[in-house]
């Protein structure tokens, strides 16, 4: 049975271990205490760690803190952040309903504290539910089909993030900026300086002075002025439903060593493993890149009626693009290459950015919606596509290109971003167009495209701000 509880604290569920009782506490506790050290924490001092935003990823990394670490509550507090307000349809309300009735253990949880009869009245239409309401009681409302434990949130961002020593990002890139703006406000008379830990994939394109990407942790480093290396990214071919139903699953923390060694130690648990690396933005990047072309491989795998072959045609020209554009970001790119492929394949499988592609082709979605999208959250490749391309355009970062022999702007080289940005940017063509793109005659072999950025000096430190 998934989630058997064991303990609980004013109706708060503080070891939800996913059906696995934890029975090593020592080994938990003594990650715990390594960390607690590092932060200097005395013995009636909690460490305090907070989830700023409650996406499906977000909230997740959250549970599986609390799942993991819950128990331990002298140590360490766990609480999630997200707005109030956020109602929950009545569609919705039925579907929560269905999932609830049908799991027994989260039945009897909420029989339990007395919170089941809210879940009925809601789906009668005799109540309306609240997004902070049902994640307090475990339900995510991007990912309504896979209950979590039960979360502390707060709807206040200042009381949420005000002493937290450990801050999780997980907002979009989008609004990473506003947000992190905010909480530096409240931070202005911090005197210790808190760890932040950015799950955000996307990044943004800033064209002034000189062309580059910024990316959330930058974007979190300019809007509250904490230096950049107690700030860290972790990222993965990770599907957050499929890693709290404990599906093996591994991610990098890149940032300052001083900080990831130690965050990797107490971030592992047996089926999700956490390596650690030094390339914190170039890592981050890519995890945005891949978003871009998971849009394009849903529109093709919905246009050819989820045909083998074709989307076997559309990933090897888009790796080819993915690995030109890596050349033209990353000093060592042959280094990128295994995490780069293994988070888009996981996305290309099942990722909501490719989703969003097959609903874009099938016309179930417009862009008239926008790239927020009900029951899944943000659509990060969207603008994605926008940033990649905008930078990629500018001509002082000209190449030669190899048949016509003349200078011309790296995205000249990139026909499936070029497409993909007359779809989903200056909408100048319909999602066929990507079929166009990919059945072009005079499409250079994938392999050509390869051999050219492994041949040639193409690195642009300034796109990274390097």
């Amino acid at each position: 049975m998934v989630g058997t509880e064991i303990v609980t604290d004013e109706g708060l569920n503080n070891a939800y271990v996913n059906g696995l009782i934890q029975t090593n506490n020592g080994s938990l506790e003594g990650k715990l205490d390594e960390l607690r050290k590092l932060f200097g924490k005395s013995d009636d001092d909690p460490l305090r760690i907070v989830s700023v935003g409650a996406g499906a990823w977000g909230s997740v990394f959250a549970a599986m803190l609390q799942d993991g670490y819950g128990h331990l509550r002298d140590k360490v507090q766990i609480r999630i952040w997200r707005r109030a307000g956020r109602t929950v349809d009545r569609a919705t309300a039925q579907h929560l309903f269905d999932v609830i009735n049908s799991r027994e253990d989260v039945l009897r949880r909420l029989i339990r504290r007395c919170a089941y009869l809210k879940y009925v009245e809601a789906r009668l239409g005799d109540r309306t539910l609240y997004a902070d309401e049902i994640l307090k009681d475990g339900f995510c409302l991007n990912m309504i089909d896979t209950p979590i434990c039960p979360l502390k949130v707060v709807t206040n961002l200042q009381e949420a993030v005000w002493d937290a020593d450990i801050v999780i990002n997980g907002l979009p890139s989008t609004e990473t900026h506003e947000v992190f703006e905010e909480i530096g406000n409240y931070w202005k008379e911090r005197i210790t300086v808190p760890v932040i830990i950015s799950l955000s994939k996307g990044i943004e394109a800033e064209l002034e002075p000189e062309p580059k990407i910024i990316t959330p942790t930058q974007m979190i480093s300019r809007s509250t002025g904490i230096p950049m290396e107690n700030i860290l990214y972790l990222g993965g071919p990770n599907i957050a439903s499929e890693i709290y139903n404990k599906e093996y699953a591994n991610a990098r923390i890149c940032g300052a060593e001083k900080w990831r060694k130690p965050l990797a130690k107490f971030l592992r648990q047996p089926h999700f493993t956490v390596w650690d690396n030094g390339d914190l933005i170039t890592h981050e990047v890519m995890g945005g890149l891949k978003n871009v072309y998971a849009i394009g491989a849903g529109m093709v795998a919905s246009l050819t009626n989820e045909s083998a072959t074709s989307k076997s045609v559309y990933f090897a020209h888009c790796t080819s693009e993915m690995i030109f554009i890596t050349h033209l970001l990353a000093k060592d790119p042959e280094k990128l290459a295994g995490p780069l492929l293994a988070d888009t394949y996981v996305t290309l499988l099942k990722g909501r950015n490719a989703w969003y592609g097959q609903k874009l082709a099938k016309g179930e979605l417009t862009l008239d919606m926008g790239d927020s999208i009900k029951g899944k959250g943000m659509i990060q490749g969207v603008s994605a596509v926008k940033a990649f391309y905008e930078l990629l355009s500018q001509s002082h970062l000209s190449i030669l290109h190899p048949e016509e022999k003349k200078p011309v702007a790296p995205v000249e080289l990139c026909p499936i971003l070029k497409t993909l940005h007359k779809i989903l940017i200056s909408r100048e063509a319909p999602s066929q167009a990507i079929l166009q793109a990919l059945r072009d005659e005079t499409m250079n072999d994938p392999r050509d495209r390869i051999e050219m950025a492994q041949t040639h000096a193409f690195y642009r430190p300034s796109l990274l701000g390097q």
